[in-house]
């Protein structure tokens, strides 16, 4: 994967959306972004599937662009990385088949979200005091204009950028997933 410095992989193309759309093929993408280069092999170890299916959804992958293959130790390592720190796509886009696509993603990220949440939550009573006071769920309620949301959503990107750094982390820390979702909410009836 780059270097530390931030780089993002921009997705348009409605069958590019769709491809990474596939829960398998977020969870590898995630996995190399966080490990590293990995072989298929070792891929379908940590998610409990099997080699030629890993093999073929990081194929996948390479095709829009989002995995390449990593250089190897030896000629009989394959090893796989990720071509960016992080993925965006189009969401405002006016081609109804991209905005299918896009709202297709992010179900499919929802989901995943969903159940790596629900995961915390089975294990959560096995964290210490600590972990357990600073992770957790909230909510909130506000006012803004669609402009005053593109702005927050920019302060929140500044807020978090300092803590991407794997090489000037803390001692102590550990991977924290933050999830940002910003819905319109119907100001009468129900939410």
């Amino acid at each position: 994967m780059p270097s530390e410095e931030r780089t993002t992989i921009r997705l348009d193309d409605p069958r590019a959306l769709r491809a990474y759309a596939h829960p398998l093929r977020l969870s590898l993408i995630g996995m190399l972004r966080r490990n590293g280069p990995m072989t298929a092999t070792q891929c379908a170890a940590a998610l409990d599937e099997n080699v030629p299916n890993c093999s073929f959804h990081l194929r996948q992958l390479a095709k829009y662009g989002l995995a390449e293959r990593a250089p190897a130790a030896d000629g009989r390592e394959r090893p796989w990385q990720a071509t960016a720190n992080s993925t965006s796509w189009t969401d405002d886009s006016d081609d109804p088949e991209t905005r299918m696509a896009a709202d297709q993603l992010n179900a499919a990220i929802l989901r995943q979200y969903v159940r790596r949440a629900e995961a915390y939550l089975a294990v959560r009573g096995e964290e210490s005091a600590e972990w357990r006071a600073a992770a957790g769920f909230g909510d909130d309620m506000i006012y803004v204009t669609a402009e005053q949301l593109v702005d927050l959503a920019g302060r929140v990107e500044a807020l978090l950028a300092p803590y991407r750094d794997r090489a000037g982390r803390a001692a102590g820390s550990r991977p924290v997933t933050i999830v940002q979702l910003a819905i319109p909410t119907p100001e009468e009836g129900a939410p």
